[in-house]
């Protein structure tokens, strides 16, 4: 839909979810000159955004189908200049490392797959350079004795997700997008097929507000679910709990490293955030034994290095990972509600490109790149689990 209808008392958009992908979707429309509302059941950016480790693996990923991988690169791609805006608007830095990403081989297995993607994208013309496991050690030291070989990608970059998300959220203000934290939407008000309003509360026993706009953009990550579910769009659409450990160095880790679902991620200060897992356990975000014990095994059979760093804290967060594994984008049923959620592990890599997409459509009724597979309407055909 092209152009933005007469708008309500409350803003030209209202947003429903204040993460990465709420909040840089909210940047692009204030730059835009539209008035957005963000409404956020806790704090702005607390979620999966922050939880995140920050790893921006467009290539490094294996993701299908290609329509996907094309559009995770063409975010990644958008980076640069995404945190260059930021960085201006908010006066913060974002801590942005552009240093490339290191993957490596444990098994006979893996090193098999790191050359099928050397092969496979060096024929598609990008740079990766394919490492002898002594060149690995030269330029990680401490990493596992007996990896068999490692893969170099200079282009997959990684930033500190709290960072950027302080630095976001500012931006956003110092445009003029106005926050609402600790409202949780509980219901979408429809009539002839239009979003009139939601309404929004602060604790169980506070009656809701009502607010509304001309435009509403669902983000809502894991909670996205509910509030469409009685307007009969089913999303298949669950949390999926990641828990992440943070270590302090003697000295910085030159680069992200990555075996499989385990890596470790540098940070500023000295700080490495090593990870992760990947459990289906409902709305419980919590950090437990088994989490890190799988987490350490894991880390360390990767880095024994990792056995000799201090403890800094621990997190869990909670992912919203879609049945087919692929994000939400785009309109529904509802003529002015946009979709943007449901991007589980790719939430920070693809917050650029969702923006955009987002911005495009709400002003412009096309976008860039086709979204047509991430259409809400997709699981409308298939069960939805409770």
């Amino acid at each position: 839909m092209a152009g933005v209808p007469d708008s309500g008392p409350n803003a030209d958009v209202i947003i429903v979810g204040g993460g990465v992908i709420g909040c840089a979707v909210a940047f692009r429309l204030a730059q835009a000159r539209l008035k957005v509302l963000i409404l956020e059941r806790g704090e702005p950016g607390a979620e999966a955004s922050t939880a995140a480790a920050g790893m921006l693996g467009a290539q490094g990923e294996r993701v299908a189908p290609e329509v996907f991988a094309d559009l995770c690169l063409a975010s990644r791609d958008l980076y640069p200049r995404f945190v260059a805006e930021i960085e201006e608007a908010s006066r913060q830095n974002v801590a942005y490392r552009r240093d490339g990403t290191l993957l490596v081989a444990l098994e006979e297995k893996q090193a098999d797959e790191l050359h099928e993607t050397f092969q496979a994208q060096t024929r598609r013309g990008f740079q990766l350079e394919l490492l002898e496991a002594a060149e690995v050690h030269r330029r990680v030291p401490g990493l596992a004795p007996d990896l068999r070989c490692g893969l170099f990608v200079p282009g997959d970059h990684w930033l500190d997700t709290e960072r950027l998300m302080r630095a976001l959220i500012e931006s956003c203000r110092r445009l003029g997008v106005r926050f609402h934290a600790g409202q949780a939407v509980t219901r979408l008000n429809v009539k002839n097929g239009r979003v009139e309003s939601v309404e929004a509360r602060s604790g169980a026993h506070v009656a809701s507000d009502s607010c509304s706009a001309g435009i509403f953009v669902l983000a809502a990550g894991c909670w996205s679910r509910e509030l469409v579910a009685a307007l009969d769009i089913p999303l298949a659409l669950e949390p999926c709990r990641g828990q992440l450990v943070e270590f302090e160095a003697p000295e910085e880790l030159p680069l992200a490293v990555r075996s499989g679902l385990h890596y470790l991620v540098p940070r500023p200060e000295r700080r490495v955030v090593v990870g992760t897992t990947a459990e289906y356990a409902g709305f419980e975000k919590a950090v437990t034994g088994e989490g890190l014990h799988s987490i350490l095994q894991g880390t360390t059979r990767l880095a024994p290095l990792v056995n000799r760093l201090r403890f800094r804290r621990a997190w869990a967060g909670l992912r919203p990972d879609t049945a087919d594994h692929l994000p939400i984008l785009g309109y529904g049923k509802l003529e002015n509600l946009i979709f943007a959620t449901g991007h589980f592990r790719n939430g920070i890599l693809l917050a650029p490109a969702t923006a955009q997409l987002v911005s495009e459509l709400l002003l412009t009724g096309t976008t860039s790149h086709p979204i047509e597979t991430y259409t809400p309407l997709r699981f409308a055909s298939r069960p939805v689990s409770p």
